[in-house]
């Protein structure tokens, strides 16, 4: 076996087992994870259902489209539905460990086929080693798994159309596609790819390849049947695309200045990816195409993304591969081979130290007494007689970890309404109430009124924890 193969194998490994070990930092699964876990749960039964309108549980619809769930892409939660449909239910959790720890893999493909073998092992270890692409392994959400076909995309878009290899322009377009699919916000990338061509071939000469326009075919196959999906859904081909764009507008504004101030998730390699952007300017290496093309990817997503109003670490995944690849460039740029060794062992240092704070933070910080007392509160409601119902406002999380049928709680909140709910759709049930302050912390009236009608009105099944860190169980009578 040659060293190159032993050498990815073991990092792979490695990577592998630093994102399992993150895994078991939060004990409870982040909303979007368990949504995602859920469709994939109810798609491996009935795969052409994607809807909410399932009966069990359901995620918040954003402006009035319940049940539609095309604002959720469906490339992770169909994938997800093989492992339910093989019985892996329970190694979800693990499944972005594998995609995080095969992404290093594509990191050291394209960096050697953009550089060389020397940037790719530094790229690639730098990668594995990342803060925040460590983190989000971790974690089911779709920004990552979209990051793995965003990273395959590029490296068949540089075969293809720097190689010359056709072949590759077609597998661009299918791959292209499927990070589209997986999360819209790739959307925001796509404008790197012609610009880039437009300034290699210096006018637009390259719309006379006729794999281009076959490259541009191959993504919209690809698409058609989320296409039909919006049609058939919304009334519009692009109909899920659109949900997907109003639901972001709903979410928490931050200041354009959010991805400065968060990239510490960066740990060194932000301060590294800052040096290449002086250097390269200083030595006019902004002429070289592989620098432009990764400053290009780095700074026209950061551009845009830092404009768009509804922000969160996590939407820079993206950027990850060009930013470790960057990086290793830099380091494979310094003079002697011994200031090389010294400054890779300096940002290895970094990494690592990085890792085992944000480790240490996030398991202190997530393993608290609410959380642990929500986690208990739901081994309890997992063991209830299978025809239980739930009510919570947790309805996605209690579904993952329970798996009995939840209901949201009514809202605006009354006795009345929740008895209309019960006796107009549970009646033959066995209802439960889920409070916990997890969810609802009781720092606003409707959960203070709630919590007195409940204590009022009906008997604890369960109770964990204290007064100020606790999860209740109440029986419907």
């Amino acid at each position: 076996m040659k060293k190159e193969h032993k050498f990815l194998i073991f990092l792979i490994l490695l990577a592998l087992i630093v994102r399992i070990i993150f895994v078991f930092a939060e004990p409870i699964q982040i909303w979007d994870g368990t949504v995602f876990a859920n469709l994939g749960s109810d798609l491996s039964n009935n795969p052409f259902s994607y809807n909410f309108d399932n009966g069990y549980w359901s995620d918040y619809v954003p402006l009035g489209e319940w049940p539609k769930a095309g604002f959720r892409p469906p490339v992770l939660p169909y994938t997800l539905a093989i492992w339910y449909f093989f019985g892996l239910g329970n190694l979800v959790k693990f499944f972005m460990c594998i995609i995080g720890a095969l992404s290093v893999w594509g990191v050291f493909l394209l960096a050697k086929k953009i550089f060389n073998k020397k940037v790719a092992i530094y790229s690639s270890v730098f990668f594995a080693l990342l803060p925040l692409h460590v983190i989000y392994s971790a974690k089911l959400l779709s920004s990552l798994y979209a990051t793995f076909f965003l990273l395959f995309a590029v490296l068949f878009f540089w075969k293809g159309f720097e190689e010359n290899k056709n072949k590759y322009k077609i597998l661009f377009g299918v791959f292209l596609a499927l990070a589209l699919l997986t999360r819209y916000t790739v959307l925001w990338l796509f404008l790197i790819f012609p610009i880039y061509l437009l300034i290699k071939n210096k006018g637009f000469s390259f719309l006379k390849d006729k794999y281009l326009w076959y490259s541009i075919l191959s993504f919209f196959v690809v698409l058609i049947p989320w296409l039909f999906f919006g049609k058939s859904t919304y009334g519009n081909f692009l109909g899920a695309f659109m949900h997907g764009i109003r639901a972001a507008s709903t979410g928490h504004a931050e200041s354009v200045f959010y991805y400065l101030v968060n990239s510490y998730m960066f740990s060194i390699l932000a301060l590294v990816v800052v040096l290449c952007v002086f250097l390269f300017f200083y030595k006019k290496q902004f002429r070289n195409r592989e620098v432009l093309f990764l400053f290009l990817w780095i700074f026209l997503f950061l551009i845009i993304s830092s404009i768009y109003h509804y922000k969160e670490i996590r939407f820079l995944l993206p950027i990850t591969p060009a930013v470790c690849i960057l990086s290793g460039f830099f380091v494979s740029q310094l003079r002697t081979k011994k200031l090389r060794k010294i400054i890779f062992s300096i940002i290895i240092v970094f990494l690592v130290f990085s890792l085992f704070l944000q480790f240490n933070l996030t398991y202190h910080k997530e393993n608290n007494p609410t959380n642990l007392c929500f986690i208990e509160a739901n081994k309890f409601l997992k063991n209830l007689d299978e025809k239980s119902l739930v009510i919570t406002d947790e309805s996605p999380r209690v579904y993952y970890y329970s798996k009995k049928e939840t209901h949201f709680y009514p809202n605006p909140w009354n006795l009345e309404s929740l008895d209309n709910l019960v006796h107009n759709y549970y009646e033959e049930k066995d209802v439960y109430l889920l409070f916990s302050n997890y969810d609802m912390p009781l720092n606003n009236e409707r959960h203070i009124q709630i919590k007195k009608d409940l204590d009022t009105n009906f008997e604890k099944s369960f109770e964990c924890g204290e007064e100020k860190a606790f999860s209740l169980v109440y029986k419907y009578s």
